[in-house]
This record gives C-alpha cells, structure tokens and sequence, in this order.
C-alpha cells in the first residue's frame, strides 16, 4: 500500500509542476508575446496544455474565471493547485 501512495504522491508531484510550468509560460506569452510555431516554447506549451486541460476544464466550467476589471483571474487553476496540495498532504 505504501508503495502504491508514493507512486500516487509523485504523480501529483508531476503535475503540480506542470501547472507551474504552465503559469510560467502563460506568463512568458504575455511578458514577451506570442511565440513563433514550431518554436521551443510553442510546443513545450502545446504539450503541457494537453496535460494539464483536462483536469482544468472541468473545474473551469464549474468556476468561472473572476474578472477584475480588465484582468480575468482563474480560479480553477487556484483551486486544482490547493487540491493537489492538500491531497500530497493527505498522503
């Protein structure tokens, strides 16, 4: 059983790392604007969204993202990221 939770906490270890991956390079878009295709970054950010979308779209449908004036804050990535963490707690 043991075993079986550290193959699960690593998991979520991964993925944690993911989404910080993807806030970076959702940052680097709009700091340094959109990449070229076929670039580095342009595949490096399709593939960590197809990882990471899937468990975010949902909880986005549930919880919208919040507008704050011109600025639109998602709160399914807050809430996915604290899941995550409460859970690698847990475990």
């Amino acid at each position: 059983m043991g075993l079986l939770l550290g193959i699960i906490s690593l998991a979520l270890l991964v993925f944690q790392l993911l989404l910080v991956l993807r806030a970076v390079l959702d940052w680097s878009a709009v700091l340094a604007g959109p990449s070229s295709t076929g670039s580095v970054r342009s595949r490096l950010t399709a593939g960590v969204w197809r990882i990471t979308e899937p468990v975010l779209a949902p909880v986005r449908r549930a919880l919208p993202p919040l507008r704050l004036g011109g600025v639109s804050l998602d709160l399914a990535f807050i809430v996915v990221f604290l899941a995550i963490i409460l859970l690698r707690a847990l475990i």
